[in-house]
């Protein structure tokens, strides 16, 4: 006797876990490893290098995203994933101890990487599946604030149990130990999503060999991407938009961690855990939050200049803490928030931007490709910027950070924007 499946469950059930799952694989690959192999001994040009490579995943990802939908359910992606993501996470927690660590736990943050892109473009897609429209609506704020407390907890919570591990003196014991921990969280999910997810029955491939051709879809939609006008502008703008960003990402927890005597702040790994775990999550979601309200009342045109212009504020930031060396930890907080509540502002612009260059036909798969630009503009300068500050110390690093803000302006003031766009309707506001 079958079991009749459940084709619908409480969103509660399956909504915020699904998104917590999401979240924690991106912090961890992309944040929490640079702050783990700095603590280890490895160089910043290094951790630039291989913290670039794993952005890759996230770069081609629209390349395999319609696979998604041409082959099996997306409840069988999510739960594959989720799997290996686990497999992933014991696979860096068994690395860590032996002496050539860096090869084996860079192969598992590869896998982990590309088992966490595949489960965004599956779980985006049973979002749509499994709610119906209102439910849509109302469940998007929760899932971006799971999302969000997946990265305080493995920005933010797990580096202070790390730090905390590390007390013992023995680094590599205590990460290896927060990556079990991790193993242990996931094969949770892996469990319990298998059983809680519904089934919905749209859930399906959508492969249909007699109406239309996949392969040559699949080409058509890209073809059509690259077709639009001023197309090499628009794909410049996403490149260089975020170009100093992509460098200080890689480096500001390095310039945190490392001694006084090299230039660096001399902070302990608890004491960068809850900066950027909590104060810098926090003024990062209300930078987000003030921009989207402003873009809404004004439209992107009016708030593009100011926008841009906040995004590189963090590399002042920076410039200020490495000429000055504060030792006050309020001091350093307060600079973390305002680099952060900056970077949350101007990063409104450039979403935005996406949505309004994708408008059309193809509007989903176009905004994967958009993203995937997004990924390779945050890859390639992440590549050699480790290299770099070594090159020229932590003080002159930041300064040619601000310096690369320049090819931005012209770039921006090239851009023809709808002044209505992003703006409330009247329609909506009565």
């Amino acid at each position: 006797m079958s079991i009749k499946k459940a084709e619908h469950r409480n969103p509660w059930t399956w909504v915020p876990t699904l998104y917590y799952a999401e979240g924690v694989p991106y912090a961890l690959v992309m944040l929490v490893s640079v702050i783990m192999y700095k603590r280890m001994g490895v160089s910043n040009a290094d951790i630039g290098f291989y913290s670039g490579l794993l952005y890759l995943p996230w770069v081609i990802k629209p390349l395999w995203s319609p696979i998604i939908d041409m082959f099996k359910k997306k409840r069988f992606w999510i739960v594959v994933m989720e799997f290996i993501v686990g497999l992933g996470l014991l696979g860096v927690s068994l690395s860590i101890p032996p002496s050539n660590f860096i090869l084996y736990t860079i192969i598992f943050f590869f896998l982990m990487a590309f088992s966490s892109a595949t489960h965004d473009i599956a779980a985006d897609g049973f979002y749509m599946l499994g709610l119906d429209k209102h439910q849509q609506a109302f469940f998007t704020g929760i899932r971006s604030t799971f999302y969000r407390l997946a990265i305080i907890t493995a920005q933010g919570v797990l580096v202070i149990i790390a730090g905390e591990l590390e007390k013992s003196g023995n680094i590599p014991h205590a990460w290896s130990l927060v990556f079990i921990i991790l193993t242990a969280l996931f094969f949770l999910f892996f469990i319990y999503h298998k059983f809680i997810l519904p089934y919905p029955a749209s859930d399906k491939a959508v492969v249909n060999t007699e109406t239309s051709n996949p392969i040559k879809n699949f080409f058509g939609t890209f073809a059509f991407f690259f077709k639009k006008d001023k197309i090499a502008l628009i794909i410049t703008f996403l490149l260089i938009y975020r170009l100093g960003e992509a460098q200080l990402i890689t480096l500001v927890q390095p310039f945190l961690l490392d001694p006084r005597n090299v230039g660096g702040l001399g902070l302990t790994t608890i004491q960068v855990g809850f900066i950027y775990g909590t104060v810098g999550v926090i003024a990062l979601s209300v930078g987000g939050i003030v921009g989207g309200i402003l873009a809404a009342r004004n439209g992107l045109k009016y708030w593009l200049w100011p926008m841009f212009i906040a995004i590189n504020i963090p590399a002042l930031v920076y410039i200020f803490l490495s000429f000055t060396l504060p030792t006050s930890f309020y001091t350093i907080s307060s600079m973390v928030a305002i680099e952060q509540f900056c970077y949350g502002f101007g990063f409104t612009a450039y979403m935005l931007y996406m949505i309004y260059i994708v408008e059309g036909e193809f509007k989903t798969s176009h905004f994967a490709i958009a993203t995937g630009f997004m990924a390779l503009s945050m890859m390639l300068p992440r590549l050699f910027s480790g290299a770099l500050q070594e090159f020229l110390g932590y003080k002159h690093f930041f300064v040619w950070v601000l310096f690369t803000m320049i090819p931005g302006f012209f770039i921006v003031r090239l851009l023809n924007i709808d002044p209505e766009f992003g703006k409330k309707s009247k329609k909506a506001e009565e």
